[in-house]
């Protein structure tokens, strides 16, 4: 193996979203900074969707594809929300999270320490050692018997064809009318439909979690079915996006420092982590700057704590009967958006996630009660 690399202040392995803002933000705070991925110039294909409040100062609202000035949510009932929401530009997301600064290694991390990866370069037989003074590990979840999970099937229809799905509005954030055909003892899944472009909409059959979740075969009959009900034809060869990923991090089984979702930051009760992986990169940037702890920077004690609360309310999800689910989520979006927005939004807001939790399960039906009580027990 060739000597190991001139250390560096940080190495950031993996460069989705979350580890390209890290190495970015690093790199632009004046610290020597590699990265390490086995593709670092592809093109990111996921949709990334957030509350456009959510999109850090930083980074500049530029970043959005789309912007929904008022989701409208189905549940029992029809309501639209007050909270903007957006699509990102996949695109001009990395090119605002730009790499020059960085020194990037095209390879496989095949070890990890707290100080060094080894690297597997293709074409080169010898593995290579890099240094730093801290590894981050930003590889993201693998799905894992026992872990929840988040399936979803999608389609990309023209807006003029997907009208009839949206009916007088511009997206669902959320539509759980039972018109996909399965029988109500089936796994809950609904409909989430936002534009993507000025003329195409994602049209998206979602399990939000399961243990495990419903396949996504399951979930296109389902989409297909919900279409077909709406009176949308859907065309031949239409572009479609799969769906799967763990919403609990699991053991990351490495001494490096883990980050973005691999660290926890996705949000266990919707799934959402690119938004908190933003906006702690600069959390984190700091307390490397300043010789602080990483971990108790990225973890105080008040987000230990609402991760924990959101624990709850994700075991509260996955103990709901599918045919209450509506009824859940209807006390949801009862409460006052401040509220709303410090369980789905506060990672370390302490205070606001009891607040929104204790409000829900006083909001919920009676017959509720009992499974938000056993699950937070």
């Amino acid at each position: 193996m060739p000597p190991p690399s001139p250390i560096a202040d940080l190495l950031v392995v993996g460069l989705g979203p979350a580890g390209r803002a890290l190495a970015h933000r690093a790199a632009r705070s004046g610290l020597r900074t590699v990265a390490v991925d086995p593709r670092p110039a592809r093109s990111w294909t996921p949709t990334y969707a957030l509350w456009a409040d959510e999109v850090p100062a930083w980074l500049g609202t530029r970043v959005l594809r789309t912007h929904v000035r008022s989701p409208r949510v189905w549940t029992t009932r029809e309501r639209a929300l007050t909270r903007a929401y957006g699509v990102l530009d996949n695109a001009a997301v990395q090119r605002a999270l730009a790499l020059d600064e960085v020194e990037v290694i095209s390879g496989v991390a095949v070890a990890l320490t707290s100080r060094t990866a080894t690297v597997r370069t293709p074409g080169v037989p010898d593995l290579r050692e890099v240094s730093a003074h801290t590894v981050v590990d930003a590889r993201g979840t693998r799905i894992a018997p026992g872990r929840a999970e988040q399936t979803a099937f999608g389609m990309v229809l023209p807006r003029d064809v997907a009208a009839p799905a949206l009916g007088d509005g511009e997206a669902w954030f959320m539509d759980w009318r039972p018109d996909h055909g399965a029988p109500p003892a089936a796994p809950a899944s609904f409909l989430y439909a936002v534009p993507i472009s000025a003329d195409h909409v994602l049209l998206e059959e979602t399990c939000l979690v399961g243990r495990p979740a419903t396949g996504v075969d399951e979930l296109r009959t389902r989409l297909h079915r919900r279409l077909r009900a709406r009176g949308v034809r859907i065309p031949d060869g239409a572009p479609t996006e799969r769906v799967h990923f763990a919403v609990e991090p699991g053991n990351t089984a490495t001494p490096a420092l883990a980050f973005g979702a691999r660290a926890g930051l996705t949000h266990p009760g919707t799934g959402y982590s690119v938004a908190a992986s933003l906006d702690a990169a600069d959390t984190l940037v700091s307390a490397l700057v300043s010789g602080r702890s990483p971990d108790k920077a990225l973890w105080p004690a008040r987000a230990r704590a609402v991760h924990r609360l959101r624990g709850a309310g994700l075991e509260s999800l996955l103990r709901l009967r599918p045919d209450r689910t509506a009824e859940f989520f209807d006390a949801f979006f009862d409460l006052p958006e401040t509220d709303q927005r410090a369980f789905l939004s506060g990672r370390d807001d302490l205070a606001g996630t009891a607040r929104a939790m204790w409000a829900l399960f006083r909001g919920v039906p009676a017959g509720l009660r009992w499974t938000l009580a056993r699950s937070a027990l």
